[in-house]
């Protein structure tokens, strides 16, 4: 695949980052910000610079570790993974179109003062204009946005000097007559000013020498626009009378007009036009790269990665990015939807924040030439401030946001999805972190000696099926000499009371407790029998567990069907208020388990199922398998990661773990001797996260484990280990 040239340096980076953020951020901006705070509009300007910083540096550092076309995108779906790289991709590719659109209709308002000229049919040659120069390549792009920027900036700081004397102390009165809430408010509008300062990072394969060109055009051109946008915004309300530019098209004209008559409105009138052009070519410039590199890496299509042979520029990329500005000029609200792409930018930059967060920690190929400094806490600066913007940018921006980033997602999964599998670093740190941490907490809970086990019996069970429950409390208890408590639990009606009459014992009541307890010796355990009559069976159960320093309750239960799992169960309430760890099993057969298999979704396994079943298979001079359902398409750095924890896992056990036995579709595997799987407490995590490979029924006994409340993760930590795995 042909690559793209670089022959873009210093100067041109300077005026192509510099000339993205110069337009509407200064020409049409700051009489709407002025409406909203007043004379802090001017520290508005300064706080937003301020809060791109962050962003700045995140960026600078990626663009040297990978200077590739795509910027953001590229980042963050190295980082991330293909799906946030997707939404990042589309949207900014998005929202560059949107300021690109903006900035011609914008600049027409200032052209108009000086001629009578349609509005639409200007912006939108100007635009076909650009579009032709983006195609023809990108060092006439970058020699382009220089002259124009040296052009804009002469007439720009021609108006700040000559305009400088005029201004009137008074007309800074009342600088928070809108309080913090205007303050806010104000930046957050004017945020999107500053959004071009990375964007020259979207094309970091077309420049020279990228380690030092790209951190130097990022942060000289945003310090410059920082302080430019501060002195112009500064004098344009000192020499204005308070409140007569508010909500102005051409604010800048009418300051210059006040302070340098018609020779500096016509200047102003050039550098507007000048400077709203550069930014719209601009955004064609590094918006068009990001269908390019979505293309490379599969999530768009082939044809937009293409090079032309002539130019060396990505043809179709540049037409699509092309042919969307013109239909929102054409037919589009333009200011609205830049409002909203505003917030979407925002999203974009906390983005750009996490990702060398991610990178960092999850990389060892990651080897940046420059390191943003005060790692990392500049970057979790970017995000905080990056969310409380958000906060300030409306209903409806925010909801255009979300609908941009919905259709990413819906994009990823009809199109990315099926043709990618890969993923971001984060995801494979983190997933690689998840299975360390439960390979700990395994090692943690692995002293805590089981040296009670409740055996609750409710119903008329046979002698052999009560024996397999007592077998299998025995193997727990076993190892650390504890004791086997079978009770057989009777309820009677609520009116009828509990007297000596009826708790008294039978001679069947006797005869249980002797047949229960005669059990002691073969099993090799102590062992006590017992009756409770209650009103209430699961309260009793719960009762006795807690006045008797209980472990872990064994009871029978046959598998939840749909009904009872939805609407619950009596064993719902044992699960969720019970003081100990409970196991419910059904059994299926008789024998004694050799061949035990872990069961769930995907690792890592909960430690009371590794547990039970290390402790199972132990007494019975058995082996564990893992039994794991299987994904449609698992990438290398899962299996990696699944590998790994496999490994460590059978490091930690005592018994053998002979292999991963993988259940696929319409396949079938060994039926074990028993499985051992983790339930979920509540009814939606049940339908939510129920991990059962074989449903209804395994085929053989089934031991499904519930941890003690305060040990069992949280609905989002479920949910987060199911998207992981």
């Amino acid at each position: 695949m042909k690559e793209l040239e670089r022959d873009l340096g210093l100067p041109s980076v300077l005026a192509i980052s510099i000339g993205a953020m110069i337009g509407s951020g200064i020409f049409i901006l700051p009489a709407m910000a002025l409406k909203i705070a007043g004379p802090a509009v001017i520290l508005a300007y300064f706080v937003a610079g301020l809060l791109v910083v962050p962003a700045a540096l995140s960026k600078s550092e990626m663009a040297t570790a990978m200077p590739e076309a795509g910027g953001t995108y590229i980042y963050i779906e190295r980082g991330m993974g293909p799906l946030l790289g997707t939404i990042a991709g589309i949207g900014t590719w998005f929202s560059l179109s949107f300021k690109g659109a903006l900035a011609l209709v914008g600049g027409v308002p200032y052209l108009l003062l000086l001629f009578d000229l349609p509005l639409q049919p200007v912006a939108l040659g100007l635009a076909a204009i650009l579009i032709v120069v983006n195609l023809i390549g990108a060092k006439q792009t970058g020699r382009l946005q220089l002259i124009i920027v040296v052009i804009m900036l002469a007439a720009l700081g021609w108006f700040a000097a000559g305009s400088a004397p005029g201004v009137q102390a008074t007309n800074y009165g009342n600088f928070f007559a809108s309080g913090i809430g205007g303050l806010l408010a104000a930046t957050g509008l004017v945020f999107v000013s500053y959004a071009g300062v990375t964007k020259v990072a979207s094309i970091a394969e077309e420049v020279e020498q990228p380690d030092r060109n790209i951190p130097l055009g990022i942060l000289g051109s945003l310090a410059f626009t920082t302080l430019l946008y501060v002195g112009i915004v500064a004098v344009l309300v000192g020499v204005t009378d308070p409140g007569s530019v508010a909500g102005s098209l051409t604010p800048v004209a009418v300051a210059a007009e006040a302070t340098l008559g018609q020779a500096g409105v016509i200047a102003v009138i050039m550098a507007a036009i000048l400077a709203l052009v550069s930014t719209a070519n601009a955004s064609i410039l590094s918006s068009s790269r990001y269908p390019f590199a979505m293309s490379r890496d599969k999530l768009a299509p082939e044809t937009f990665s293409s090079v032309s042979d002539r130019f060396g520029t990505p043809v179709t990329a540049i037409t699509l990015t092309g042919a969307v500005m013109l239909l929102l000029i054409a037919f589009v609200p333009i200011l609205e939807i830049a409002k909203l792409a505003s917030a979407f930018q925002i999203v974009v930059f906390v983005l750009i924040n996490m990702a060398p967060i991610a990178f960092r920690n999850g990389s060892e190929e990651y080897d940046p030439s420059f390191r943003s400094p005060l790692y990392p806490w500049m970057q979790v600066f970017g995000v905080i401030s990056g969310v409380v913007l958000l906060t300030q940018m409306g209903d409806v921006a925010l909801l255009g946001a979300l609908l941009i980033a919905l259709g990413s997602i819906i994009w990823y999964y009809l199109y990315v999805r099926p043709r990618v599998s890969r993923d971001g670093v984060a995801a494979d740190a983190i997933r690689r972190q998840v299975g360390k941490e439960a390979i700990e907490t395994l090692d943690d809970e692995a002293a805590d000696d089981t040296h009670k086990v409740l055996v609750p019996i409710t119903k008329h069970r046979s002698e052999a099926y009560e024996r397999t429950l007592i077998e299998l409390a025995a193997d727990a208890v076993r190892p650390h000499d504890g004791v086997v408590s079978v009770i057989r639990f009777q309820e009677i009606p609520d009116q009828a009371p509990l007297t000596a009459e009826v708790t008294t014992q039978s001679a069947g009541d006797r005869a249980f407790e002797a047949r229960i307890e005669s059990l002691d010796s073969a099993l090799d355990v102590q062992i006590e029998a017992d009756e409770i009559v209650s009103h209430d069976t699961k309260h009793a159960i719960v009762t006795h567990a807690r006045n008797n320093d209980v472990d872990v309750i064994l009871a029978d239960h046959e598998p939840l069907r749909l009904r009872s799992r939805l609407f619950g169960d009596p064993i719902d309430w044992i699960v969720r208020y019970a003081p100990c760890d409970v196991l419910l099993v059904d059994p299926q057969n008789e024998t004694h388990p050799r061949q035990i298999a872990l069961s769930g979704d995907d690792v890592p396994f909960a430690s009371l199922a590794v547990q039970v079943a290390e402790s199972i298979a132990d007494a019975n001079d058995g082996s564990i398998s893992l039994l794991c359902a299987t994904k449609e398409a698992n990438t290398e750095e899962y299996e990696d990661a699944v590998a790994e924890y496999e490994s460590e896992l059978a490091a930690q056990l005592t018994v053998p773990l002979v292999s991963r036995s993988i259940k696929t579709d319409g396949g079938k595997t060994d039926t074990p001797d028993l499985l051992v799987r983790e339930g979920a407490d509540q009814r939606l995590r049940s339908v939510l996260f129920d991990n059962r490979p074989v449903f209804p029924n395994p085929g053989c006994t089934t031991i499904t484990v519930y941890p003690q409340t305060e040990r069992r993760p949280g609905f989002i930590t479920q949910l987060f280990r199911t998207t992981l795995f």
